[in-house]
């Protein structure tokens, strides 16, 4: 069984390399390896992002982890393995796997109707628009064909939606107007959930893939079944037991000096600002499951060592293997939707992961079934069980989110020689 990578040595992984005279580390070629921080110098060069941290794992075994380019918007502080991310969409596999151990306890099944436990979303409507003979579109809202589960949220084919994203101009003001995505103000979740249930979803529940705020609710969920807020369900069945230190959903003034910055000519560095307060300054909105975490490169591999080894870390089980197995298949059968803005073509959805579908379609190497997702701000990892690999690249910078994804991408598998 793969053990967990204790860090002593993972910091010093190229340089013990190095040292020993060894040409390939678990297959991947030191040579190759050594690419990747010039192309990160180049990219923070081009003023792509300050800087980034990058972490690879194979067999499990530390093969590459490094730090370049700078921690701040004025690129004046080195950037550091250990600096602080602003992790957002990758906050979402966390929460998953947290609601998938309630799962695995009892406490709800993912075909349950989310408003079991979230009453405020018991009648929803659907936005449904025709086009008439005239050429003209008339829009009404319809009862849903059948309720919202838990599986839908895991899986965002609930029918809500993102704002910014959204076609329909109705449905993107009316998530403004109600502040549901806690935007430029903070929103209690309670208030949050009685405003969503009085705004119609864009598609029939369990019909189309559409990345959302699913997993916002999902959070909410979870802390109205487990009576206790979010950060405690989270810490004390996830982060805590995997020494996950620095992830949360605010950093404590002590590592405030740690947190990595968005540069000031990207469009999206305001949105960043609401992230990763304060706690106080968090508290005062509610937590989003589906994007308000921060953390660090080696949290964040401690996570998915977990879930490439099955479930198990370092002598704890989290998930049976076979739920492990449920979570990386694809969800998404028979339905529309897409999520190559997020991952390139040849990608479906699992429960809080996109899967490749199959081999020799998509825009980098990979292998039929790994597992990826992203951040808005410039973070990413890929999850590769047939080849026992995995890769994290922590930016901020947003703008070229995923151009930066897959050049990492190209660069891990590039070096992979066996």
């Amino acid at each position: 069984m793969v053990v967990g990578v204790t860090f002593p040595y993972a910091a010093n992984a190229q340089a013990q390399l190095a040292q020993a005279g060894e040409d390939v580390a678990q297959g991947m070629s030191r040579e190759r390896l050594d690419r990747i921080a010039g192309v990160m110098k180049q990219e923070v060069a081009n003023g792509t992002f300050s800087g980034t941290v990058t972490l690879i794992a194979r067999r499990g075994e530390l093969v590459h982890f490094e730090a370049n380019g700078f921690q701040d918007a004025a690129k004046t502080k080195p950037m550091a393995k250990d600096s602080i991310f602003r992790m957002a969409s990758m906050t979402k596999p966390i929460v998953t796997v947290a609601a998938m151990m309630l799962v695995e306890q009892g406490v709800f099944k993912i075909n349950d109707p989310i408003a079991r436990y979230l009453p405020e979303l018991k009648d929803l409507k659907v936005e449904v628009s025709r086009t008439n003979g005239d050429g003209t579109t008339t829009t009404e809202d319809l009862p849903a064909n059948r309720a919202v589960t838990i599986q839908d949220l895991m899986r965002h084919t609930s029918g809500f939606f993102y704002g910014g994203a959204m076609k329909s101009k109705r449905l993107k003001d009316a998530y403004e107007q109600a502040n549901i995505e806690a935007g430029e103000q903070d929103i209690t979740g309670d208030e949050m959930l009685k405003r969503l249930g009085q705004i119609p979803l864009a598609y029939q529940p369990g019909t189309n893939f559409l990345y959302s705020i699913s997993v916002d609710v999902l959070g909410l969920l979870v802390e109205r079944a487990t009576k206790k807020p979010l950060d405690v369900v989270l810490q004390e069945m996830v982060i805590g037991p995997l020494g996950m230190k620095d992830t949360a959903f605010w950093v404590p003034g002590e590592k405030a000096s740690r947190l990595a910055e968005v540069l000031d000519s990207d469009p999206l560095k305001k949105l960043s600002l609401r992230f990763c307060r304060t706690e106080s300054e968090i508290k005062m909105s509610y937590l989003k499951g589906g994007a308000g975490m921060c953390g660090t490169a080696e949290d964040y591999f401690k996570f998915l060592q977990m879930i490439l080894n099955g479930g198990e870390y370092e002598g704890k089980r989290y998930l049976s293997k076979k739920t492990v197995e449920f979570m990386l298949q694809n969800h998404l059968v028979g339905m529309g939707g897409s999520t190559e803005a997020s991952t390139g073509p040849g990608y479906g959805f699992g429960l809080g992961f996109a899967v490749r579908l199959q081999d020799g379609f998509g825009w980098s190497p990979g292998s039929k079934g790994d597992a990826m997702w992203g951040g808005i701000f410039g973070t990413s990892f890929t999850l590769d069980p047939k080849e026992k690999l995995l890769a994290i690249q922590l930016t901020q910078g947003a703008t070229a989110r995923l151009q930066s994804r897959h050049l990492f991408k190209n660069l891990v598998y590039g070096a992979m020689v066996e």
